[in-house]
């Protein structure tokens, strides 16, 4: 079963998860704000995407933290943020259980049709 990993209001968790009822493939959302998502997690999508594929620097939240919180990021300081601040988190991040994906793009149809 695939895992989207989003928010329920989120309208690309919600265009990935209609997309995917209408493929017929079985899904199911996990709602980082919550139901939380730890560091582990996180480390997992930055270690197999990158951690600036994984954080979503156009998000609101991004613009209300302190920029002195926001400048000479790593990927420690990035995880640690995401993971304190959910909604930091590009969506949806798709767990196919062979492999992950970060946004929902015809690439990311194409790449579900192929091997979901």
């Amino acid at each position: 079963m695939i895992t989207l990993y989003g928010l329920k209001n989120c309208d690309t968790c919600r265009k990935a998860m209609k997309w995917l009822a209408a493929k017929g493939i079985e899904h199911r959302l996990h709602d980082v704000r919550a139901d939380g998502v730890t560091s582990d997690q996180i480390s997992a999508w930055t270690s197999a995407l990158g951690w600036e594929a994984v954080l979503n620097r156009r998000s609101t939240t991004w613009r209300q933290i302190p920029e002195a919180d926001r400048a000479g990021l790593d990927e420690a300081r990035a995880v640690a943020l995401m993971a304190a601040h959910p909604t930091l988190i590009k969506r949806p991040v798709i767990d196919t259980g062979t492999k992950t994906l970060v946004g929902f793009t015809k690439d990311t149809e194409a790449a579900l049709s192929g091997g979901a």
